[in-house]
């Protein structure tokens, strides 16, 4: 005796409505994960050369101030952060960039032309013209940047790590 395996036409409508809301679910789902896991799956590299502007704006033996801000990506954190810096020119082929975060504890040091130095105000420290420590705690002299001229514009390298001192 043959045994009949029909399906009645209410339990194909369920079968076909839930094959059907599965394809949907998963066809509108898997984008809405991978918008949610987006952010934490990029590799943000943070190494790049920042533009400061024409050559020529830079005094020759002289420092000149600069600042820029970086924004970094972490998951879904955003910050950002300024930095900055003095550019002595000595001829338009050597170019000193260095930072102005001090080496002992990251204050901001500034130029002082009565002293011929930059001067950190949290612990008194001075740097000669070249960043070399003259006087305070410092550890080290000023960071360096490194520098490129590319079609009459000074760039820094702004590293994947920044030295915090």
């Amino acid at each position: 005796m043959a045994s009949s395996h029909r399906i009645s036409r209410r339990d194909f409508a369920k079968f076909v409505t839930a094959a059907l809301s599965t394809v949907m679910g998963a066809a509108m789902g898997i984008p809405v994960i991978g918008y949610l896991i987006d952010p934490a799956l990029k590799v943000q590299s943070s190494e790049a050369w920042i533009p400061l502007g024409p050559l020529e704006s830079f005094p020759k033996d002289s420092p000149k101030s600069f600042s820029f801000t970086r924004s970094n990506i972490n998951g879904w954190e955003k910050t950002v952060n300024s930095y900055g810096g003095f550019v002595i020119k000595k001829s338009d082929s050597d170019i000193l960039a260095l930072s102005n975060r001090c080496t002992h504890l990251s204050c901001s040091v500034n130029w002082s032309e009565e002293e011929n130095a930059y001067t950190c105000p949290c612990h008194e420290a001075s740097f000669d013209m070249e960043g070399g420590v003259l006087d305070g705690p410092p550890p080290h002299a000023l960071d360096h940047f490194e520098t490129k001229v590319e079609e009459g514009a000074l760039f820094i390298l702004f590293p994947a790590i920044p030295h915090e001192g």
